[in-house]
């Protein structure tokens, strides 16, 4: 058993790293693309959040992340990650990613949403994402225990007595003596995302295939700051435009969020609910950084430069339109303090996992940072972790059909139109019904899609209040005592649907 490679599945910060760590062991990579193609990883435009500062401290940055995510954070989690933060972004530095320095040679920290000190660090201004993948995955291919394996999509895990022993290709089973889910978010499920069309929650649907639990699914962040250019995916105008002093304002120049708390640095799913509230009002919203940014734009943020001027914008002479859209999902496969999935044999590390240290919405630039930290523990749990005697799986999950490699244009605008910005118990139940015939219908190739979909939607059904990424037109308060975070499994969904309490019957819970 010992002798069998550990699986990592995805090629973003969160596998290459978990890869890297795991190091003298044997590990094979497996990602769907080629690398840097449809990660996260390459297109994140914000950096990694740490406290290095000489007035910063972790305390600081936890306290930061728990106000983010209104209540449903764990401390503990919080606390070791926001730890453990300095560290692992030294190590990512000796790897070769390169932070921006200032002319002291000290790291060059940019302040963005909800932080109260300047603690994210970034490369080439906006350019953070795929400066880190280029690092790792130079310092992978040099690494003698890792062998990459572009263009190998995973269809299934394989499993015997309940415990995980490898996964699925299309030339047939690949064992091993550890599996780490590492395939991102479920971004792409919806019609208005900034993530690439990849990112569709296959990890979480294989993991709860397999026996794991689902938690806080129904926390989806929508970025409030997406161009609205006519692309899909949506190119991203970065937080760090408003932490340098970027503006949003209505289509007559009138600033959005003055008679907000935090202004344009409050949390992104305030400012998200702003921008929905005013364009279904009719009006248009935009991010000014003429006067903050100006002639700069081209040197400090190339990325977003080369976007809108793609799109015939020219950010130092005009507003760049925006609106929210789908960006990254505070839920996943539940995890625990050293990323195990509560199935043998099967970690889970990044985006596709929830540890915790989200709560309701996610804090800036905590993403990567969870990656490449939990990538740390993970690779020392499994280093640890006992052997088991390795047999041929006997209750292996065979998908029927292989799974499309797109989602479909009909689940897209259901997610959209339903289990989007603001939700509703009528529009939740019409999703369900309509995910829950093809999630469980094998021969389907959207099956894993769907489930994955059908995850949020449920989770979003039964959480009866809003509360952060979670925002319920027919409950539209926060309840007190703060409800408890939420898990569900396969069978769950399966399940008859549980009975909601309509608005009327759950008003005397709500403050």
């Amino acid at each position: 058993m010992t002798n069998r490679p550990v699986i990592v599945v995805g090629a973003g910060i969160a596998g290459l790293a978990t890869a890297l760590r795991l190091a003298p062991l044997p590990v094979i990579v497996l990602t769907a693309s080629a690398l840097r193609e449809n990660t996260s990883t390459a297109w994140a435009q914000g950096g990694i959040a740490a406290a290095v500062a000489d007035d910063d401290a972790p305390a600081l940055h936890q306290a930061d992340t728990e106000a983010a995510g209104v209540g449903l954070v764990d401390p503990a989690i919080a606390r070791a990650v926001t730890e453990a933060a300095p560290d692992c972004l030294r190590q990512l530095d000796e790897w070769g990613a390169n932070f921006d320095r200032d002319a002291n040679g000290d790291w060059s920290l940019g302040l963005e949403g909800a932080h109260g000190r300047r603690r994210v660090a970034h490369v080439g201004g906006d350019g953070s994402g795929v400066a880190i993948l280029n690092a790792l995955i130079g310092q992978a291919r040099s690494a003698p225990s890792i062998t990459i394996r572009e263009n190998t999509p995973v269809h299934s895990l394989l499993t015997a007595d309940g415990d995980v022993q490898g996964v699925h290709l299309d030339e047939g089973p690949l064992h091993g003596r550890a599996v780490v889910l590492a395939t991102g978010g479920l971004s792409g499920l919806y019609a208005e995302t900034t993530n690439p069309l990849g990112a569709v929650g296959r990890g979480v649907a294989m993991a709860a295939r397999a026996g794991a639990a689902v938690a806080d699914a129904e926390f989806v962040q929508f970025h409030p700051t997406a161009m609205a250019v006519g692309r899909d995916p949506m190119p991203l105008a970065t937080e760090a435009l408003r932490g340098e002093g970027a503006t949003l304002v209505n289509a007559d120049g009138e600033p959005l969020m003055a008679d907000t708390p935090g202004g344009d640095l409050a949390a992104r799913d305030v400012i998200s609910r702003r921008i929905h509230a005013a364009l279904n009002a009719g009006d248009s919203v935009y991010l000014d950084g003429r006067e903050a940014i100006g002639e700069a734009f081209p040197h400090r943020y190339p990325a977003v430069h080369a976007a809108c001027r793609a799109a015939g914008i020219d950010p130092a002479a005009e507003p760049i339109p925006i609106r929210p859209a789908a960006h990254y999902h505070m839920g996943g496969i539940a995890v625990d303090d050293r990323g195990r999935t509560g199935v043998p044999g099967l970690w889970a590390c990044g985006e596709v996992a929830c540890t915790g240290l989200h709560g309701a919405n996610r804090l800036a630039s905590n993403s990567l940072l969870e990656g490449l930290v939990f990538a740390r523990w993970i690779a020392e749990d499994i280093a640890i972790s006992d052997t088991r005697e390795m047999h041929r799986p006997t209750d292996e999950i065979t998908p029927v059909t292989p799974t499309a490699p797109r989602v479909a244009p009909w689940i897209r605008a259901l997610m959209s139109r339903s289990v989007g910005v603001v939700r509703d118990n009528d529009g939740l139940a019409r999703a369900m019904d309509a995910l829950s015939v093809v999630a469980f219908d094998p021969g389907d190739p959207q099956a894993d899609h769907a489930l994955a979909a059908l995850f949020v939607a449920t989770a979003a059904q039964r959480r009866c209040e809003s509360r952060g990424g979670h925002l319920r037109r027919d409950f539209p308060q926060s309840q007190s005592p703060i409800p408890p975070r939420m898990t569900l499994t396969l069978d769950d969904l399966q399940a008859e649907w549980p009975v909601v309490p309509q608005p009327a019957q759950a008003a005397g819970g709500q403050s």
